[in-house]
């Protein structure tokens, strides 16, 4: 997958599949990098990684599966802030579970509030959602 980076905006179109979250690490990593926003990189790759895995998880599922859009990973540079979405084309609302820390799944989205400073999603006009998550680069 190739990422295009213009300015204060990056942008990759993901495979729904596993090995996209390595992808979207290594775009993470390497926009804020090259933004200069090293420190914010620990955080973000950990948060996009939740955020890949759940769109490829419970984003691409059923009959939309064969002819979905791609799931999409935007990074914004919106200073102060760092916005980091995933667009999927499921219309599932995503739902923090009550966390069970036994099992290995169902934690992700506490991930996600707990490491950036603020998270939420958003319908898209062409059907689907973005969920986004927003972290401080001061």
């Amino acid at each position: 997958m190739r990422s295009a980076l213009h300015g204060d905006t990056a942008t990759c179109p993901l495979r729904p599949q596993a090995d996209s979250v390595k992808t979207a690490r290594d775009v993470t990593r390497t926009t804020l990098g090259g933004w200069g926003l090293a420190p914010l990189c620990d955080d973000a790759v950990l948060v996009v990684s939740e955020l890949v895995t759940n769109a490829v998880r419970y984003g691409i599922c059923g009959p939309r599966r064969l002819d979905a859009q791609p799931i999409t990973l935007i990074l914004l540079r919106l200073s102060p802030h760092v916005l980091l979405a995933v667009s999927d084309p499921s219309d599932e609302i995503p739902t923090p579970k009550e966390p069970d820390f036994i099992s290995e799944h169902g934690r992700g989205l506490h991930i996600v509030e707990t490491y950036s400073t603020r998270w939420g999603w958003d319908a898209l006009d062409e059907g689907g959602k973005a969920v986004w998550a927003l972290f401080g680069s001061a």
